[in-house]
């Protein structure tokens, strides 16, 4: 069996007020996931718990995402979260700022090469 790419999607979300880097990943995922309405699963003949969804998401502060707080998002399928530097932080001019993270959601499935 080999993983192969199917599908990828691409999620910003933000954090307006609370500078919660958690909060703005989860509306970047979830931005990337309802961009899709593709039947994956069924396309390939293979069951929705069989997809493998590599989310990987990008904010300021990496350190300051909670990735075991962003695996409930996902309705089904084995999700893995990988968070790196990137995003923007953008400062208000009365103090404080806008966290801003990016999401690129990349779904495969094991399939058998064809010879």
């Amino acid at each position: 069996m080999a993983k192969t790419r199917v599908l990828v999607e691409f999620g910003m979300g933000t954090s307006l007020r609370r500078e919660d880097y958690t909060e703005a990943a989860r509306r970047a995922i979830k931005d990337a996931l309802w961009h899709n309405s593709v039947n994956m699963a069924e396309l390939f003949d293979f069951q929705k718990e069989d997809m493998i969804i590599d989310a990987e998401i990008g904010v300021q502060k990496p350190e300051s995402v909670d990735k075991d707080a962003l695996l409930g998002i996902f309705p089904y399928g084995q999700p893995s979260i990988r968070v790196v530097e990137g995003g923007l932080n953008i400062d208000k001019p009365q103090g404080g700022r806008t966290v801003i993270a990016n999401a690129a959601v990349v779904v495969s499935f094991d399939m058998e090469a064809e010879e």
